[in-house]
């Protein structure tokens, strides 16, 4: 579980031929077989819902420092997908790393206003830190979904404790699990066999975290078309 873009395990496992499967993957997992979240895509999703909702200063919140930087799949991959997504929509992306406990949710937020007061909503996958990230809301005077909204990919345990409850992609690990069992199974019974690869893609559930954009009163707005240099 939790696999690296480089993980030693892997790499051992596939180099003794021992039978294995990979809940995540990297390069080298797909000479085994896996189940996988669609990490990416999820993230992508999230920001395109708040851009639907008209909101254009969105920030995320990642997983923690340590697991970012040794390469943890789903730290790496939500961060394509919302990078990716906010330059598809001309936005400018601005991503934090966060520990997973309150304080740092709190903290986290204190440092997205800090550095654009006018931000108005934000993608999590850090489903710990979640409460702390609702706390700094409030803390800052933030009213969850009235003008911020708040959305991401979580467990639908940690989703449903917060108030409001959380617009969020499910994270399906007892499916993940289930999977994972199946397709080790097959490849005890069937060594010589392709390894299957599962790529699973939940829907956002819709609750009560997100809503229509309102501007932060007295904050500079976005241009809404680029500036041009005109010579009469």
């Amino acid at each position: 579980m939790e696999i690296r873009r480089e993980d030693s395990r892997v790499e051992q496992l596939t180099a003794a031929g021992f039978p294995f499967v990979a809940i995540g993957r990297n390069h080298r997992c797909d000479e085994a077989g896996w189940v996988d979240l669609d990490f990416a895509g999820l993230a992508s999703g999230c920001v395109r819902h708040l851009a639907d909702l008209g909101h254009r200063r969105i920030a995320f919140v990642n997983r923690p420092e340590q697991l970012f930087n040794v390469g943890y799949g789903f730290a790496r991959l939500g961060h394509e997908g919302y990078t990716t997504a906010m330059a598809d929509l001309g936005h400018e992306p601005r991503a934090y790393l966060c520990g997973d406990d309150l304080a740092s949710g709190e903290e986290v937020v204190a440092r997205i206003l800090a550095d654009d007061p006018a931000t108005t909503s934000l993608v999590t996958m850090n489903e710990a830190a979640l409460e702390g990230v609702y706390r700094g809301l409030t803390r800052h005077g933030r009213s969850v979904p009235r003008d911020f909204s708040v959305v991401g990919v979580a467990a639908s345990p940690w989703a449903e404790q917060v108030t409001p409850q959380l617009t969020a992609a499910e994270i399906p690990a007892k499916e993940m699990s289930r999977v994972a069992v199946e397709l080790m199974v097959e490849r005890l019974r069937s060594p010589g066999s392709t390894p299957r690869h599962i790529l699973l893609k939940p829907l956002i559930t819709l609750r009560a975290s997100t809503g229509r954009c309102h501007p932060v009163p007295g904050a500079e707005p976005e241009p809404e078309f680029p500036d041009f240099d005109l010579d009469f």
